[in-house]
């Protein structure tokens, strides 16, 4: 019998499709894109190229019997109809290679998706009909029964592997984004064609593939976690030319990490000293993980490093399920805003051209995961302050202090005594600040300037009442109306220091992602953690993982709510 392929890489059980018996021939190369059009033109023409073929109500029959499948029939139907109804996983009376190929490719996917996706039984047919000792009767009723399986089977796997493992309502996770239906039909297509490489058009997003890329790695610096917890003693900080043992520890943690590289390691003359190559890896690793990169080593850089690996692992696997969630694509022109970064990223064709540090929901009040489009900037704007607001906070204010509302520039435009409308009035005052930016929503969220900046020197600034303050609101507007030369800078300038609103169109509309991600690859191929600021980590980790998975109470403290939207 032959032997079972073990777990690995994606790509190494790709490689192992068109192994075995092959003669190496030179042949022109092609774009992954030709040879999958190529691949589809090939099923789609009226050429036979097996003899057995299905009748339509053979499949209706199968998935009659198995109504688990019921899911997938309108997929499984337009396959077929593809094939002009012939089989796909046989060869006249032999079952293919790419069967087998499938069942191998599911084998080597990573651990998560092996125990959501139990195969042992089909795998174990497969592997005796392959093996000439073994005689399994091939009647036309198993075959049938054979190849419906595996097609049902491959659906089965690629929905959990491309659209999420967890395959429960996302908005009880907090994840208003909806989730895409993809099309798999020119994965499943090139697989029962033989294809060698499924990577180029497997329907996932590039940081799935980039983060999985990273996986072997952590894998394989888990012997860190049985190492003691490096140690401050009684300092509460390192900076640059101080010396102590710990120095010694953090320099060997670092190059292990890689922020370090070995041979900077082996030329510290002096291991206890911390030195400006010490203090260059440090500044690397406060980047990579949310920390301001001024090199000093204290208690959020020592709660990061003494991070156990296996927490990390599990915070690649949950980012990785989320990317499973959205399109392969997504809109090439985007704000994104991150909200455990607390950065804004305004993207051009796909690439980050410039971003912007941001304030988000605390956690008692948290920024919303969901996408809209913005349309529309407010210069100098009216806050209408929230019904929660006002009752708890401006209502005890006001009973503390008669003048409150005029001293904050606010009015009382209706309402009752228990519970009033209140408006504020722009001005240098207004929570708002001198702009905001709409994109339309049921969560009543938008982007907006502060009159409070001292939020943005902080590393958590997860601070509002769940709408986004941004650090640079006169660059988002300048960037939003440059195809209108007449929005000069002084223009604009004059536009957010009015006594009265002044609404401007944008045009066309910018879709705007709000997201959630604790772990992503960055241009320079460094791989960056955030704290899970609202514990949405920890619950998608239970629907993955089965146990409870509690907070790092040193990486997450509580934070108080700030005035304001």
């Amino acid at each position: 019998m032959s032997p079972r392929l073990p777990g690995g890489p994606l790509l190494v059980g790709m490689a192992l499709l068109c192994c075995g018996g092959c003669e190496v021939v030179q042949v022109p190369s092609v774009s992954a894109e030709e040879e999958a059009r190529t691949i589809n033109a090939v099923f789609e023409s009226p050429q036979a190229y097996t003899v057995r073929q299905l009748l339509a109500v053979e499949l209706d029959s199968f998935l009659v019997a198995h109504p688990e499948h019921a899911v997938d029939s309108t997929a499984m139907r337009a396959f077929y109809r593809r094939r002009n109804w012939q089989y796909a996983w046989f060869i006249n009376d032999s079952l293919s290679s790419a069967a087998g190929n499938f069942l191998n490719l599911v084998a080597a996917n990573d651990s998560m998706l092996r125990r959501a996706f139990s195969h042992d039984a089909l795998h174990d047919l497969v592997e005796r009909i392959g093996d000439r000792r073994d005689s399994v009767p091939l009647t036309p009723t198993f075959m049938r029964h054979l190849e419906l399986s595996l097609t049902a089977q491959f659906f089965r796997f690629a929905d959990k592997k491309y659209s999420g493992l967890v395959q429960r309502d996302l908005r009880e996770l907090d994840w208003f984004i909806p989730r895409r239906k993809k099309d798999l039909s020119q994965l499943l297509d090139s697989l029962v064609a033989g294809r060698m490489d499924l990577s180029p058009i497997e329907p996932l997003h590039p940081q799935y593939m980039a983060l999985k890329r990273h996986l072997p790695v952590l894998y394989g610096l888990r012997w860190m976690d049985a190492l003691p917890r490096v140690d401050l003693g009684r300092l509460r900080k390192l900076e640059p030319g101080d010396r102590d043992s710990a120095v010694v520890l953090i320099r060997e943690r670092l190059a292990a990490l890689g922020d370090l590289t070995w041979y900077d390691l082996s030329k510290a003359h002096e291991p206890v000293l911390y030195d400006s190559t010490l203090e260059a890896a440090v500044k690397v690793f406060q980047g990579r993980h949310g920390l301001l990169p001024d090199g000093v080593i204290g208690k959020g850089f020592m709660a990061q490093l003494n991070t156990r690996t296996a927490d990390r692992i599990r915070t690649v696997l949950v980012n990785m399920e989320r990317l499973r969630w959205v399109p392969e694509r997504t809109a090439p022109d985007m704000l994104l805003v991150n909200i455990p970064e607390f950065r804004l990223h305004v993207q051009e064709g796909g690439r980050t051209v410039w971003s912007m540090d941001v304030v988000v929901g605390a956690e008692a009040t948290s920024t919303v995961v969901f996408t809209d489009s913005l349309s529309r900037i407010v210069f100098s704007p009216t806050w209408s302050v929230p019904t929660s607001i006002v009752r708890n906070e401006i209502l005890p204010a006001m009973r503390r202090d008669p003048g409150y509302l005029a001293r904050k520039g606010m009015k009382r435009v209706g309402g009752s005594d228990a519970l009033p409308r209140i408006v504020q009035e722009p001005g240098p005052g207004n929570a708002l600040g001198r702009v905001k930016f709409l994109f339309p929503n049921s969560y009543s969220i938008y982007l907006h300037d502060t009159p409070s900046k001292g939020a943005f020197a902080r590393e958590n600034r997860a601070l509002s009442h769940g709408c986004v303050r941004l650090s640079d609101p006169k660059r988002l507007a300048a960037y939003l109306l440059r195809n209108d030369t007449t929005w000069t800078g002084k223009r604009i300038e004059e536009a957010m220091d009015r006594k009265t609103e002044l609404g401007v169109p944008v045009r066309p509309r910018l879709p705007v992602v709000i997201g959630y991600f604790t772990a992503w690859v960055d241009e320079d191929g460094r791989l960056n953690f955030r704290d899970d600021i609202y514990g949405h980590d920890a619950r998608l980790a239970r629907e993955l993982f089965n146990e409870p998975v509690p907070a790092d109470e040193d990486a997450v403290s509580a934070v108080p709510v700030e005035a304001g939207p």
